[in-house]
């Protein structure tokens, strides 16, 4: 078994990479489908949305880059082509969304497909002994599920 600079198995982290590289994936599409959210909200709740999106479209882009920045700790290359995003994300593109429950329903899809990607990728960090992966995983899916918790709770689920 081969080791990286890290002291990790190599063959375990490059399957870590690839994991979190499609996870970066979907965080993209996901940030891009939130930024539109917030520049096209109509309606009732325009005010109270848009500042929602804001907040969440600001945690998505700290979290994109602190992905991104794990997978050069680990000694590999982040995706970086939004065709690479399109071709690898499991959440789809969402265009002129303008009425709020949409959006809040589409967010709240999207964290789901988020938090099982994590829980896979804690799982592969977990089996490395890469703890660095594991804590970031961690503390993603503790966060996401609260924030989820309360975008199901807006839509009365």
């Amino acid at each position: 078994m081969s080791k990286n600079f890290l002291g990790l198995d190599t063959a375990k982290t490059q399957e870590l990479a690839d994991s979190l590289n499609d996870l970066l994936s979907n965080y993209q599409i996901f940030y891009m489908n939130v930024r539109g959210y917030h520049w096209n909200i109509k309606g009732d709740n325009f005010f109270e949305l848009h500042v929602k999106f804001e907040e969440q479209y600001d945690a998505l882009l700290l979290k994109i880059d602190e992905i991104a920045e794990r997978v050069l700790t680990l000694g590999y290359r982040p995706a970086h082509a939004y065709s690479t995003y399109m071709e690898r994300s499991d959440i789809p593109e969402r265009k002129d969304v303008s009425n709020g429950k949409d959006a809040v329903q589409n967010i709240a899809e999207s964290f789901v497909k988020l938090i099982g990607k994590q829980r896979e990728l804690l799982s592969l960090a977990n089996a490395a002994d890469d703890e660095g992966t594991a804590s970031l995983m961690s503390d993603y899916i503790a966060e996401q599920e609260k924030t989820l918790w309360m975008y199901r709770s807006y839509l009365g689920q």
